[in-house]
């Protein structure tokens, strides 16, 4: 009778250690695959993100594209997710698959990753303001600049970065790209004199203006980590001023291995514009993952350390003061971004401009 105890008990454990290897492995979990942002795909590839998923029974795979080709360029009825970035895009796909159900986990301020000498020299021009750890930007004071193709080097007093590049917010491929887009919405908003364009008749007298700001940046990455990596290694002469997700420089920064400079500042546009990171579930998997990003109390501190803004504002500031990143707490002046016809209407004009060079 003991031995088949003992013989029992071995089986029982043998059972369990076959239980706890298949969810370490992932087996016995729910594939989900899904479409996301390039600036997301580290926080899913993350191990211990992957570990958290894997608790809710989830093994998920993420593939990267820019968010306007995520909603137009892909089929969706073979993923289980889309997840891109900024509320247009979002509300596209949701048109398209009928999915009325959405998710924010967590969202980011658009921001321009710069260098003191330039903020300095744009406080100098009274376009900014110094605000000890970081700056803002009036961007109806620097949209005459920018207008008026003038160059760095030809800004009255200026004596800190003398290059002969033209005065220019340096973004992603406006044709496939969120960041891009939220930088045509914000300055679509600036020149429309600070108000939303509602239609396509009151964007298009602002159009040559819009396209010449992207043509006159020549050929641009599709992915928003390629600007950022260019500002990180190039330095200021190759990448003067950035649009790029808040959340890129302060995962960066989070590293603390050097990579952010003792002269390298982030410069906040007044207004601003927030990119929403909407999760449309596609599956009842995706759904599930949804909820998962949303609620567990470990995936959104886990969301917050890639630099990312969730509803957990205590725990936002306690991780940046802990790493010596000073950030504003909030945000007065924010707009919301046109409508996605309105928004993919002036994308459309920008790109037969970029195919008639």
């Amino acid at each position: 009778m003991r031995r088949n105890r003992i013989i029992f008990i071995g089986i029982v454990g043998i059972a369990l250690a076959i239980v706890a290897y298949s969810l370490l492995t992932g087996r016995g979990v729910e594939p989900v695959t899904g479409l996301v942002g390039s600036e997301k795909a580290p926080f899913f590839e993350d191990a211990r993100v992957q570990q958290a998923l894997r608790r809710h029974g989830l093994d998920v795979t993420v593939q990267k594209a820019g968010s306007r080709e995520i909603a137009t360029s892909f089929d969706l009825s073979r993923y289980d997710f889309a997840f891109p970035s900024g509320a247009p895009a979002a509300e596209k796909i949701q048109r398209e698959t009928g999915q009325s159900k959405t998710f924010t986990p967590f969202f980011t301020p658009m921001a321009i990753a710069s260098w003191k000498p330039i903020a300095g020299l744009l406080v100098q021009q009274g376009i900014a303001q110094d605000h000890g750890a970081y700056y803002t930007v009036d961007m109806d004071a620097l949209l005459p600049l920018i207008q008026s193709q003038l160059r760095w080097k030809d800004i009255p007093g200026n004596q800190a970065f003398t290059a002969n590049k033209s005065v220019l917010i340096t973004t992603t491929d406006v044709r496939k790209s969120n960041s891009a887009a939220m930088y045509l919405a914000l300055m679509s908003y600036v020149a429309n004199q600070d108000d939303i364009v509602q239609t396509m008749s009151e964007a298009q007298p602002l159009m040559p203006l819009l396209t010449d700001m992207f043509l006159r940046q020549g050929l641009r990455p599709s992915s928003s980590l390629e600007p950022f990596e260019d500002y990180l290694v190039k330095g200021m002469g190759h990448s003067p001023a950035v649009m790029v997700y808040e959340a890129q420089f302060i995962a960066q920064a989070a590293l603390e291995d050097g990579s952010i400079q003792p002269d390298m500042v982030l410069m906040y546009p007044v207004p601003t514009i927030f990119t929403k990171h909407v999760f449309i579930p596609l599956s009842a998997g995706g759904e599930k993952l949804g909820e998962a990003l949303t609620s567990d109390p470990e995936l959104q501190r886990l969301a917050v350390e890639f630099g990312f803004r969730t509803d957990d504002l205590a725990y936002f500031q306690e991780f940046t003061a802990s790493h010596g990143i000073a950030l504003p707490e909030s945000f007065v002046d924010v707009i919301e971004p046109p409508s996605y016809e309105v928004l993919e209407g002036m994308i459309q004009i920008i790109e037969q401009a970029y195919e008639q060079q």
